[in-house]
């Protein structure tokens, strides 16, 4: 793919599977990134955005005789219901509203990837759609007790528990909504 040396620049324990299981070899390095964004981007260029200024933390960081060996890879993922970007939960309350107001709905879940390597930067973007069941409060409040889903965008992981009982449909990259596309990340790299 690359003989470069790749560097994840984030501590996602779903990001870092997904890339193991396509056997690409990397390293980590996370450095702590202002994630607002300009209220003027579009909802499809938020995870882009914030993806694109951690992966810049990250190659300012690496020493300059490392750069043309070295490739950047980070993403942010986001849910939108209804135009409205769902972040993390703040709380046990917060993470059991979020899921309420999922129950029953499709929304979508963005995932933005950048790349930074000596050639520039590469940033896209994959949406994935996905539909819940109505689920039950008993339900609601059994994941978050056990699954403490509270370092997740929406309140949620595909493949968990509620994932599993929950979700009706996806249109699009089930490994987008676990937070990286990694068929057209793979695809990016191959191009480099």
């Amino acid at each position: 793919m690359t003989d470069k040396k790749i560097i994840l620049a984030s501590q996602s324990p779903r990001r870092k599977q997904l890339l193991q299981w396509a056997e690409i070899p990397f390293e980590t390095m996370v450095l702590h990134t202002n994630e607002d964004y300009p209220s003027t981007l579009a909802i499809e260029e938020v995870p882009g955005f914030i993806a694109t200024e951690k992966a810049k933390i990250v190659w300012e960081s690496i020493p300059a005789d490392t750069k043309a060996n070295t490739i950047i890879l980070a993403a942010d993922t986001v849910v939108v219901l209804e135009n409205e970007i769902i972040g993390k939960p703040e709380n046990r309350d917060d993470a059991c509203t979020i899921l309420q107001k999922l129950s029953g709905q499709k929304h979508r879940v963005i995932t933005g990837v950048s790349i930074i390597g000596s050639e520039g930067i590469t940033s896209f973007y994959d949406v994935t759609y996905v539909q819940f069941h109505p689920i039950t409060i008993d339900q609601i409040e059994y994941y978050v007790d056990e699954y403490k889903p509270y370092d997740k965008a929406g309140a949620y992981a595909i493949q968990e528990w509620i994932g599993v009982i929950g979700i009706h449909s996806i249109e699009g990259d089930f490994y987008n909504v676990m937070g990286l596309p990694v068929s057209r990340v793979v695809k990016a790299l191959e191009a480099l």
